[in-house]
């Protein structure tokens, strides 16, 4: 009797650990801010102040993303901020020099769906985005 009850246990034991450590590592990982490391800050740099290492090499000035909610009136951008980062369709564009990161995006979770998961590109496409934009969000300076 014992065993098949240690038997039950154990399952439910080895799920609640694993759940602890998830929502451990969870409160570790800042997606938004990797993502910002990762494909902004070479340009705009670690700070959002628009020196990155590769913006003395840019044609156009990089501009610093912390004063952007000074600059709209206290309010933050989210939807100018949004389509600039997508690129996608933007008619005048948003320089030569800034990458379209939607269409990285996409291509990246056309990379990562598999047959036996359906996924949708374009909600891989807007949660890189947000997750970004919810970071530079923070580097708001008040």
């Amino acid at each position: 009797m014992n065993l098949k009850k240690n038997l039950f246990s154990l399952p439910l034991i080895a799920a609640a650990t694993c759940v602890s450590v998830l929502a451990f590592a969870a409160d570790k990982v800042d997606i938004g801010k990797q993502e910002y490391e990762t494909s902004c800050a070479n340009c705009h740099g670690m700070k959002g102040e628009g020196n990155g290492p590769y913006a003395q090499f840019l044609k156009a000035s990089v501009p610093s993303l912390t004063a952007l909610s000074k600059n709209n009136g206290g309010v933050f951008p989210y939807e100018h901020v949004y389509d600039t980062i997508d690129g996608r369709y933007l008619i005048s564009g948003h320089g030569k020099d800034m990458p379209i990161w939607g269409n990285r995006y996409c291509t990246d979770a056309n990379k990562r769906l598999w047959d036996d998961y359906p996924a949708d590109a374009e909600s891989f496409v807007r949660s890189r985005i947000l997750a970004v934009i919810d970071y530079i969000n923070r580097l708001q300076r008040k």
